[in-house]
């Protein structure tokens, strides 16, 4: 199955869970997230802004605000598909922005330098136990991924169903160390950073 046949699956399987479902699995994934060892040695960490019917990581920014976490959320940029880090100090700075996903307001863009951050959450519609994740087409998070140290940690998050056997896979794929779902945490065997060289 190619990616966009697999994507188009999943999203569709994916928004058709329910309101209460989605509130507890997020509540459940965000408690597994948050009892990593990565995020309790994590000072600044960088997580996307959820929107429309992806894992809400709202509440996750927030708390993570509250217990004295630097916050990083992306920044898109159209033109050149780049994602830039920008620190957030209240959830108050977020305002709708490209594909109505809540982005800091101009006034409170504050660019990191990519090796200040401790830990990377990444979002995605398919993921795989070997670290392979399928986004939703635009590039983004490959290019960003690419970008940081290896041996920053990164963890995807999703629900339950977007977690398949294998994910079709590319040269330049990097994967991530870590998946979380509702049913539990994957290490993944090609992500985790302490066996690269």
């Amino acid at each position: 199955m190619d990616k966009k046949t697999i994507r188009k699956q999943i999203l569709q399987e994916r928004s058709q869970l329910s309101e209460s479902a989605h509130r507890s699995h997020s509540r459940k994934i965000i408690d597994l997230l948050k009892a990593t060892k990565y995020y309790k040695e994590a000072e600044v960490v960088m997580c996307f802004v959820s929107f429309n019917d992806e894992l809400d990581t709202h509440q996750f920014i927030k708390e993570a605000l509250s217990e004295g976490k630097r916050v990083i959320v992306p920044i898109t940029v159209q033109d050149t598909k780049e994602l830039i880090p920008s620190e957030l100090k209240d959830f108050s700075e977020l305002e709708p922005g490209y594909y109505n996903i809540l982005t800091p307001k101009k006034e409170f863009i504050r660019p990191v330098e990519q090796s200040e951050i401790d830990l990377v959450v990444v979002p995605g519609v398919v993921f795989d136990p070997f670290g392979y994740r399928v986004g939703y087409g635009g590039g983004y998070y490959d290019r960003f991924l690419h970008s940081i140290a290896r041996t920053v940690p990164k963890i995807a998050v999703g629900f339950g169903m977007q977690l398949v056997d294998r994910v079709p896979r590319e040269s330049f794929d990097i994967p991530v160390d870590m998946t979380i779902t509702e049913k539990g945490v994957t290490p993944c065997s090609e992500g985790l950073y302490e066996t690269r060289p």
